[in-house]
């Protein structure tokens, strides 16, 4: 068996050389720069969720990602969930992804009130926003997060309620 050489690097492999780089050329940041994370669409796409948008307060930052989490989490409690084939499938699912929510929140207060490291820029996202290097910025995301994420899982079960009636007006 022949040892491995630990001098060679990605780059001097001609398979890697063209497609993976290390960030910034600097092998010393520990990240890499490949077709996915730094294609231009990605980077586009990444910085334009909510959590990277500039401009945008942690409390509008925390209501637009627990509304999407609160709308997204009802259906598979819905569909999915023990009482799915029971009249009140909608209530348990609207509770379920409610209680899901509130532990959602608790897990980010909690990491809130850990002190957290300001967070690294990557290749991805080069500038982190402001909103993620505090203890209120967390919290105030957290507290909207609750918020965004009941009206989210609200609105779902009212879409799901009325499907009949809506069906009606397009069927």
């Amino acid at each position: 068996m022949q040892a491995v050489d630990a001098s060679k690097n990605l780059s001097s492999d001609p398979r890697n050389s063209e497609v993976v780089f290390p960030a910034g050329r600097d092998p010393q940041q520990g990240n890499l720069e490949t077709p996915i994370n730094s294609s231009p669409l990605i980077k586009w796409f990444i910085n334009n969720l909510p959590a990277y948008r500039p401009g945008l307060t942690p409390f509008r930052r925390g209501l637009e990602v627990g509304m999407a989490h609160g709308y997204l989490i009802f259906g598979p409690f819905d569909a999915l969930g023990p009482l799915r084939n029971a009249e009140n499938s909608n209530l348990a699912g609207l509770l379920s992804s409610i209680g899901l929510v509130v532990i959602l929140t608790a897990c980010l207060s909690l990491y809130a009130n850990s002190n957290p490291d300001k967070a690294l820029a990557s290749v991805t996202v080069p500038k982190v926003p402001d909103a993620f290097s505090s203890k209120e910025g967390w919290n105030n995301f957290a507290s909207a997060f609750l918020i965004g994420g009941i009206g989210g899982a609200i609105t779902a079960y009212f879409l799901a309620s009325n499907l009949g009636l809506f069906q009606s007006f397009f069927g």
